[in-house]
């Protein structure tokens, strides 16, 4: 079930920390995914594929659309406010997205089991409505916050923890004890 705090329809996740490599606005190369709410537990997305994103000339690194993939099911959990990590990440690679385009991303989450949480997304090229190129299903596993402080290099997490932005997110899950 959507969280009663979860952001409304329409509206703008934003980036859960300026260096994250999926949504950051810190990291020059990273995807800068943006994701705003959706009706239930779903979410749209999207990011442009840039020259540094690149694998074969001109096309987008799997590996990339895997973490495009990865960050819209993980923003999910702002929907649940819930903190959740990466459990499971199986993709399908449907076909070639070249650079410079625009990856639409869809996503929702399926179900809920105790700390597991499942989710599936489709990204499309050409608009929301265009072919789908990738596909993905996961699995997060909800975590306490303690699992990045006792896991994360010490800087960042200190660099986080005076991030004003940074604290006011990690309360609004205290929530969830």
């Amino acid at each position: 079930m959507r969280h009663p705090d979860a952001p409304a329809p329409g509206e703008l996740l934003g980036a859960h920390y300026g260096q994250c490599f999926g949504c950051g606005g810190d990291q020059p190369h990273g995807l800068h995914l943006q994701a705003r709410a959706g009706e239930g537990v779903s979410l749209t997305a999207e990011f442009t594929v840039q020259p540094a994103h690149q694998g074969a000339p001109g096309l987008a690194h799997g590996g990339v659309l895997a973490s495009a993939l990865d960050e819209t099911l993980g923003s999910l959990n702002w929907l649940l406010r819930t903190i959740a990590v990466t459990g499971r990440l199986e993709t399908d690679f449907v076909r070639p997205v070249p650079v410079g385009t625009t990856l639409h991303l869809e996503a929702e989450v399926t179900a809920v089991a105790g700390r597991k949480i499942y989710s599936t997304a489709t990204g499309r090229v050409g608009g929301p409505d265009g072919p789908v190129a990738v596909r993905a299903d996961a699995l997060f596993i909800e975590v306490k916050v303690d699992h990045f402080v006792d896991h994360g290099r010490q800087e960042e997490i200190q660099a986080a923890m005076n991030d004003p932005d940074q604290v006011r997110r990690t309360r609004a899950f205290e929530v969830n004890p």
